[in-house]
């Protein structure tokens, strides 16, 4: 029982990290695919589900979001000490934005009025999910610390407040004009983060 202890506790930082990257990309490509299949499948089959423009917003958002957290995650080969707990943590955070995508991604709409209608019926979980990955991803950031900490501004910390409120709003109402107005503020706000920390390197 001693022997493999020994050898996790002899390896490095640099040597875990590619570990945990690997199952954490391979939940960020099965999101990934998910979507792309959904979108496929709106193409290839125009007239199974009816097209909604707020279904397919979020679908891009959401393909955005698997990107850059792919992207964001790179800062995490600085970290000096790694634990199973954060391993875990990690990976359940892409777990969560598995869930989102495959709320995204229905397998039959046919018991639905379109695809709106399946995500509105659905969106209790939606935004459940996207609460929580405000409060995940600060968390995230505070356990790269640090220089990486630094980078950020009020803008970046206004997100969980702010978010948790329109998800809120999101969760009580099923209106589409509430819902096309969310989903545009998060594709700006996702856009917002490009322009101000993603233009460098990764982390």
């Amino acid at each position: 029982m001693d022997a493999p202890r020994i050898a996790m506790d002899a390896s490095s930082p640099a040597e875990l990290f590619p570990h945990i990257r690997i199952v954490m990309g391979t939940v960020v490509g099965l999101g990934i695919t998910r979507l792309l299949m959904t979108v496929a499948s709106i193409v290839q089959h125009p007239n199974r589900g009816r097209r909604s423009v707020v279904h397919l917003l979020w679908v891009g958002s959401m393909l955005l979001e698997l990107v850059l957290f792919w992207w964001w995650e790179f800062a995490l080969f600085r970290l000096q000490y790694w634990t199973f707990g954060i391993a875990l943590f990690i990976i359940f955070y892409a777990i969560t934005l598995f869930m989102m995508a495959a709320l995204l991604s229905p397998d039959n709409v046919g018991d639905y009025d379109g695809y709106e209608d399946f995500f509105l019926k659905r969106r209790n979980w939606f935004f459940g999910l996207l609460a929580a990955t405000f409060v995940l991803d600060t968390i995230d950031t505070l356990i790269k610390g640090g220089i990486y900490l630094e980078r950020f501004n009020l803008g970046y910390f206004m997100q969980v407040p702010v978010g948790m409120v329109l998800c809120v709003i999101a969760w009580r109402s099923s209106d589409r004009r509430v819902h096309l107005a969310i989903v545009s503020i998060h594709i700006v706000y996702q856009f917002y983060l490009i322009g101000q920390f993603f233009n460098t390197a990764a982390g």
